[in-house]
């Protein structure tokens, strides 16, 4: 995707609405982890690879879930922190994270194969089988306008869950 903060608007749903499954650190990180490859190909002027090459196959985000979650895993109590500055507060585990960071780049090539064609999303078989399902009702404007309300809506979600944990807090005062 080539506004890599849209695939925040899922991340940030998924990972406050089901917070019980996911580890929300993980998932967010996981949502654009890929799209360091793009950046990589276009700022260090790689010609002869595409914009959308290996880490943007379930195999090659494979190998990336496993780098995140073992990254994240010892910056848990750092990243505790943080959450509970922003009111966020969650238990996780090696396990979590794992299952969240598998989730979360499975999550960004579903989503780029509706859109890219070089993509080769079940390399190394080649191909991308899902390119053509959307573009008839145009795939960008679908894949955008989810990735633009799950961000709404997770946002939404945010501020209902701060505020109901800050009147729980008021009421036992």
């Amino acid at each position: 995707m080539p506004f890599t903060p849209f695939h925040l608007g899922p991340a940030l749903l998924f990972g406050l609405a089901l917070s019980a499954i996911f580890d929300f650190p993980t998932i967010l990180v996981a949502s654009v982890i890929p799209d360091l490859e793009p950046f990589c190909v276009v700022y260090f002027h790689v010609y002869n690879y595409p914009l959308h090459g290996f880490f943007h196959s379930y195999l090659g985000t494979s190998v990336l879930a496993v780098f995140v979650a073992i990254i994240i895993y010892p910056l848990r109590g750092w990243l505790d922190r943080v959450l509970t500055v922003f009111g966020i507060s969650q238990k996780s585990s090696f396990r979590k994270i794992m299952f969240t960071s598998f989730f979360g780049v499975y999550l960004h090539v579903f989503l780029d194969s509706f859109l890219y064609g070089e993509m080769n999303p079940f390399y190394p078989l080649l191909g991308n089988p899902f390119i053509h399902i959307l573009l008839p009702y145009g795939s960008y404007s679908i894949i955008y306008g989810f990735c633009s309300l799950t961000a709404v809506l997770g946002i939404i979600l945010y501020l209902y869950k701060t505020v109901k944990v800050r009147l729980k807090e008021k009421e036992k005062k």
